[in-house]
């Protein structure tokens, strides 16, 4: 069936005898590498599990990454580097920090007389303190890792995806902004490419020989296992990312 549609009503036309011209093949729209991954839709119970399963994760991390706070032991591999991505965003979580700490002890004191809310406020308070406390020493302890294996690249308290060496083609400083919301994994005509993006920026790529399996935070198509030929990332120090994965790479080669 042709794009137009011929009404149901118009009469049928005499058959002819002239050739059909030839028809020019369709040229495909341009890639514009706003393409996501077809995935199928997750169903509600899954949906709900991995919410769960994320919230678990996200919680257990919290308290281990205050401990690697108290113990000084920031999750970089025995000879490798860690490349900070926590700038950006810092002064905003260092004042939501302050708030709640000075937030606590005035809502204590205002619902003091009432013991049923006092408690529950108290217990929230602190908890919400903790959180945003596990999540800062998160960014601080968990930085990107430049190692003898390969490279971590990581954000916050649940995104870890580990680099081999061996499927690194190159590194290079390259700083690009992209939309808000754009989902970390896109598909254009150059491949599958991951992004962790700090406020909408990277600024280091990684350009893989081969498609490479990152696993993401939840469901499919935002998180699952995705298949991948290129990664960006967020670095406050790109220059010195490079330099750290310079000799690795100089010896994989």
């Amino acid at each position: 069936m042709t794009d137009a549609t011929i009404p149901c009503s118009a009469a049928a036309p005499a058959p002819s005898t002239a050739p059909t011209p030839p028809t020019a093949p369709a040229t495909p729209a341009p890639s514009t590498g706003d393409e996501r991954l077809a995935h199928p839709s997750p169903t509600r119970m899954a949906r709900i599990g991995s919410l769960l399963h994320r919230a678990l994760i996200a919680e257990l991390r919290v308290y281990s990454s205050i401990g690697r706070a108290i113990a000084r032991r920031p999750a970089v591999p025995a000879g490798g580097t860690g490349i900070g991505y926590h700038r950006p965003v810092l002064t905003v979580l260092l004042i939501f920090i302050v708030l709640s700490a000075v937030e606590i002890p005035i809502l204590d004191l205002i619902v003091h007389p009432w013991p049923a809310v006092r408690i529950p406020i108290l217990i929230l308070g602190i908890w919400g303190l903790t959180w945003m406390l596990g999540l800062l020493c998160a960014m601080l302890l968990r930085p990107h890792a430049v190692g003898p294996d390969g490279m971590h690249v990581r954000s916050g308290l649940e995104v870890d995806v580990f680099v081999p060496w061996e499927a690194v083609a190159s590194v290079a400083i390259s700083k690009r902004v992209d939309e808000p919301k754009r989902p970390r994994v896109t598909v254009s005509d150059k491949g599958a490419e991951y992004a962790e993006r700090m406020q909408d920026e990277t600024n280091i790529e990684i350009e893989l020989e081969r498609p490479l399996a990152v696993r993401l935070p939840g469901l499919a198509p935002r998180g699952g296992q995705h298949e991948v030929t290129s990664i960006r990332l967020w670095a406050d120090e790109p220059r010195a990312f490079l330099d750290a994965a310079r000799p690795f790479l100089t010896a994989a080669d």
